[in-house]
């Protein structure tokens, strides 16, 4: 339901905005995180909590609108936390297309919620009654009640993520969204990172990049960390180059002042949009760098793969290089998709080719595929049969599952969400491998060069 797209400050202002509203303990900030996927706001069994109006985003139906919680409305309360409150509820309905309004099912409709219901009738936009704590059927029923405000009911659990479906399904047919540019989103500035164990060369290559390049340099101290950050701009780009310290293996970490540093690198990955993972190639692959570059994938960066010292290594042949890569490979077959480049910091062998290669990374992972290139997509490689297989994607339950159709629903890294259908009620799921398929031919029609790619499956089942 939510994808936690990223979006930038120029577009989420044109995105549709839904509101929230509702006397006091019903539930809203409940059905707010629900819905966005998140806990921006706190949910408690005191009335009250929410006062001002907190804002979020919900993706559904590969669209994306904007989600606003606010306070417990009581209309004629003239305290002065109550009328602010009611101010900023005010201001959320007066901005909104559409609006949810909260009840509790179990209570039934009570003289507040009439007052309220007075109140919207004159807004003059589409309202949805949504009849919260809705987990019996009996509790259900009893909620028709409702009914006799004139607006649309729809009984839901905001805590069990009962009827979501279907208030989401009614919200999104009185949205009106704005058409989006099929075109790859403009990035300014590439944040990259430098990852890897202590001593394999990180600060070497980095100085290395900053020396051998005709370019804007400028040093910039972090606002909340301690790490010096380094701009530069290369042929027009401009690159943030972000230094971090050495990741031990957890066993070694004793010292605070080395955990903190884990802390921090791990920060750093979360700004990055492109990560190096550097590997000694005198030392060989340790599973430490696995699990770097495990902290990579999970904060959404591109990466590369840069086997320092390479001029350390005695006796070269002429498959040196690519048995290395290959030993590389078998222990790290999660990266099969991240190029490998040997390297040397200290000469700076083939260190000018890093600064093109994260370049020509950024701008696949914000590679937004065209809606009808996706279905051109499907039709060729999911909806046909596939070579020396069929063409139905069994689950992990051996439950047979239809896969309907496909969808781009977020850039860095890139989002797809695949609906499917059929099965015993959605238990089980696609098969991990028919899942991989998918991923390989999606890297391989589209050039998604070195950066991860998300799949996301959503199960439709019947309605009863």
């Amino acid at each position: 339901m939510s994808a936690k797209p990223v979006l930038s400050k120029l577009n989420i202002m044109n995105l549709p905005l839904v509101a929230i509203i509702g006397r006091p303990n019903v539930g809203k900030s409940t059905l707010f995180n629900r819905l966005t996927g998140s806990r921006k706001s706190i949910v408690g069994d005191e009335p009250g909590i929410t006062r001002d109006r907190i804002y979020g985003e919900v993706e559904w139906k590969a669209k994306i609108f904007r989600l606003v919680d606010t306070g417990g409305i009581v209309p004629d309360d003239e305290a002065i936390i109550a009328a602010n409150i009611f101010k900023q509820a005010s201001h959320a309905i007066a901005e909104a297309q559409a609006i949810i309004w909260v009840v509790d099912a179990r209570a039934g409709a009570i003289p507040l919620d009439e007052d309220i219901g007075v109140l919207l009738r004159n807004v003059g936009k589409p309202i949805f009654i949504a009849a919260n704590k809705a987990e019996t059927k009996k509790v259900e029923e009893e909620a028709a009640e409702f009914y006799q405000f004139g607006f649309e009911l729809l009984p839901v659990s905001a805590e069990h993520g009962n009827g979501m479906g279907d208030l989401l399904d009614e919200i999104f047919e009185v949205l009106t969204f704005e058409e989006e540019a099929a075109e790859e989103v403009e990035q300014d500035e590439i944040k990259l990172a430098i990852i890897g164990r202590p001593n394999v060369g990180k600060s070497s290559l980095l100085n290395k990049i900053l020396g051998e390049e005709r370019v804007i340099v400028s040093p910039i101290a972090g606002t909340t960390r301690d790490a010096i950050d380094t701009e530069l701009t290369v042929d027009g780009q401009k690159f943030l180059l972000i230094d971090t310290a050495g990741i031990r293996r957890k066993g070694k970490t004793t010292e605070m002042s080395e955990k903190l540093s884990i802390i921090m690198a791990r920060k750093a990955l979360e700004r990055a949009h492109v990560a190096i993972l550097v590997i000694d190639a005198v030392e060989g692959f340790a599973n430490t760098d696995a699990n770097i570059a495990g902290y990579a994938l999970d904060s959404g960066c591109s990466l590369i793969i840069a086997v320092n010292k390479w001029d350390a290594i005695e006796e070269k042949e002429t498959n040196t290089a690519n048995d290395f890569e290959k030993n590389l490979r078998y222990k790290m077959k999660f990266l099969d998709w991240s190029p490998i480049l040997t390297i040397s910091a200290l000469t700076g062998q083939r260190v000018n080719k890093i600064l093109p290669i994260v370049r020509k990374a950024s701008e696949a992972r914000n590679l937004r595929v065209s809606t009808s290139k996706l279905n051109d997509f499907f039709e060729q490689t999911v909806a046909q049969p596939r070579v020396g297989g069929g063409t139905a994607p069994g689950s992990g339950g051996n439950v047979r599952l239809h896969v309907q159709y496909m969808t781009q629903a977020g850039i860095r890294p890139p989002l797809f969400v695949i609906f499917t259908s059929g099965g015993a009620g959605g238990k089980g799921g696609l098969h991990f491998s028919y899942l991989r398929y998918i991923e390989n031919q999606l890297r391989e029609k589209f050039d998604f060069f070195a950066t991860p790619i998300r799949l996301k499956e959503k199960h439709k089942t019947k309605k009863r």
